[in-house]
Parts: structure tokens; sequence; C-alpha cells
């Protein structure tokens, strides 16, 4: 008896390239032993609410869409008892999470190989306040805001260049904020000009962390913070040290925590996984460990 797969499909994803080569996936699936059954979101939030509603009624749950779909998938499924596992078709724009585990990009018929022939993985999912939940980051400050602020137009026709595009349209903006970040090792203060609760060796895919320093199912989370450097050489400094991976700079911190609080003096906004988060003055982050695991 072949298993069932549930495929949530975000047809708004990347430049839809998931078109060319979705019946060949679908009948490769087939011959390795899933019957496979298609769902289609129409808009934020249906990932979620369908993983939640039907995720249970299936040995395995896929997606295909950015880091934001799969991101609400987890969201749905962390509502069930047992969540199956989860198999992942990258088809965004930056693909974070597809970095870090060497998944094929903007290849559906690669992706389907992969999960017949992959392992399911334990994978830790990050807690965003008291109910709401993130896939491999959370984060505040620098460049955060791109990713959402970006029209979903100009991420189809320019792909990554539209992020880099509107980065550069928001340095001028660039503030730092008064913080104090409470996390199982301590206490930092001061001011910031990022922060950010992640799981994944690529952070916005811009800053790529050590392979070593990440592990996905360790019931830690990394905690990054930059400092506001006080001269201009500073900055070079820290561009320097995350360019070169030495991790050298005292205005770039890198901890492990399981848990962290951020308090600011007024309401800051965040993104969870991309998408935006809200502003908040307090905000805890929590690492649940291993509650789905990840074919890869």
């Amino acid at each position: 008896m072949k298993k069932k797969l549930m495929l949530i499909v975000n047809p708004a994803a990347g430049r839809g390239g998931y078109k060319l080569n979705l019946p060949d996936a679908l009948q490769l699936l087939d011959r390795g032993g899933f019957r496979t059954t298609l769902f289609f979101t129409a808009g934020r939030g249906d990932a979620t609410a369908l993983a939640a509603e039907h995720g249970a009624e299936y040995d395995t749950v896929a997606c295909i869409g950015g880091d934001g779909t799969l991101s609400e998938v987890l969201a749905g499924l962390m509502r069930l008892d047992n969540p199956p596992p989860v198999g992942y078709f990258p088809m965004g724009t930056t693909n974070d999470v597809a970095t870090t585990l060497d998944l094929p990009k903007n290849d559906t018929l690669a992706a389907a190989r992969r999960i017949l022939d992959g392992t399911p993985h334990p994978f830790d999912v990050g807690g965003f306040g008291e109910k709401e939940y993130f896939a491999y980051i959370a984060a505040f400050g620098a460049f955060t805001e791109v990713s959402y602020a970006t029209p979903q137009n100009q991420k189809k026709a320019l792909g990554h260049l539209a992020y880099v595009l509107q980065g550069m349209a928001t340095l001028p903006r660039i503030e730092a904020v008064n913080a104090r970040v409470e996390y199982d090792g301590g206490t930092v203060e001061g001011r910031f000009l990022y922060g950010s609760m992640s799981n994944s060796t690529s952070v916005a895919g811009i800053l790529r962390l050590k392979e070593e320093m990440v592990s996905l199912g360790d019931g830690q989370s990394e905690l990054v913070l930059v400092r506001e450097p006080q001269t201009i050489d500073g900055f070079g400094a820290i561009l320097t040290s995350a360019l070169t991976q030495s991790f050298d700079c005292p205005d770039l911190l890198i901890l492990h925590t399981k848990r962290a609080t951020f308090r600011f003096d007024k309401p800051v906004p965040w993104t969870r996984d991309g998408e935006e988060g809200g502003a908040y003055t307090e905000l805890t982050l929590c690492n649940y460990p291993s509650p789905v695991e990840l074919i890869f």
C-alpha cells in the first residue's frame, strides 16, 4: 500500500518555476511509493491552517514554496500531538533553510528525489512570544524589514537582486536601538544595529555561520547581536568579521541559548522567517527541541 503524502503548494513563491517539472516530480513520488494529494494556498496563514487540519491524516507532509511557506507548515504541525516528517521543495528567493540543509533549490524533481532518498532528522522549532513559531530565524534591526517590504512582483522578476536593491534603499534609515537581552548565559545591554535568534547557517542570505557552530536538533539556538560601532572603522571590522567568518569582532556577538528575552525602550519591529512579525517593547524567544523531523 502506498504511503500518503500531503503536498502544500504556495503558487506565489519564487517565480512560479515549480510548474515546470511538477508532473514528473509527482510521477517520481508515485513510483517511489507515495500517493500525493495537492493543497494550494491562497494567502498568508493558509499553509498553517492546512497543515494543522489535515497533517495528521498523512504519513508525510511536504511543501513547495519559500522559507515563509515552510515556517507556516511547521507552525501548523506544532498543533499536532505526533506530527509526520516534513519534506521541503525550496522555491523561494533567499532559501536560507535550503542552504543550511544543502537541499536542491528551485528544482521540484530533485527535491522529490531527496524526499525519497533522504532521512528524517530532528529539527528544532523556535517559539515567538506565547503562541507563534518560527522555523529558522526571528530578527530585528538592519535589513530585517527587507524581505517583507520588497514587493512580490519585484521578487518574482528579480529574485535575490530584489532584496539587494531594497536593502540598499534602507541604508539611510538604519538606526541602533537600546536593548537589554537576557539569555541562558547572562545579560547583554547596549545599542544594537541587529539582533536575531536562529537555527540556520545562512542568515537572510547574507551572514553565513560555520557549520560546526549550528546543530539543527540540539535544543539550542544561535543568538546573534551586532552592537552599534563607535567609529567608521568599527563598521568595517564588523563586515570583515562576518565575511571572513572569523567572528572575532567584539561588536559581533554569537551566543548559544535555549531562551532569550529582549527588552527595548520603544516598540521595535521584528521579522519572523522573512515575514512581518509585529513590534514589541518586550519579546521572549525560545527553542522547542526537535518537535518535528525534517527530511534531508
